[in-house]
């Protein structure tokens, strides 16, 4: 149902209900993530920032995420990009792995510890 008659008014009594929007759902993903690093290898997150953007600035090459290593006046960062990484998933699920994928081999880069030191369980 449509219009103003489906907007909530003193005679319905239905709750519309929440769904979360995309952005929210891949902050999810990308919280969910960090929590299982957090819990796996806990060094792998030490003095890195992770946060994403919809989509990167340079033209050319559109990358999944970018990656600094941290310094002595800065900390790390991994920054994933939500569209491009939503355009080459196939469901929800598949882009909760990619999210999961990127973040792990973003991670790997800029610390030295292999993929499976970060994410034993990794596919």
């Amino acid at each position: 149902m449509r219009g103003p008659v489906s907007l909530p008014n003193p005679l319905t009594r239905t709750r519309l209900i929440d769904r979360p929007t995309a952005e929210g759902q891949f902050a999810d993903y990308i919280a969910q993530t960090v929590a299982r690093v957090a819990a796996d290898c806990p060094q792998a997150l030490a003095r890195i920032d992770i946060g994403y953007e919809d989509v990167p600035v340079a033209a050319g090459d559109v990358p999944l995420a970018t990656a600094t290593s941290a310094t002595p006046e800065r900390n790390g960062q991994v920054v994933l990009y939500r569209r491009p990484l939503e355009h080459r998933a196939a469901s929800q699920s598949d882009l909760r792995r990619l999210v999961r994928l990127t973040i792990v081999e973003q991670l790997a880069a800029i610390t030295g510890l292999s993929p499976h030191q970060i994410d034993p369980e990794e596919d």
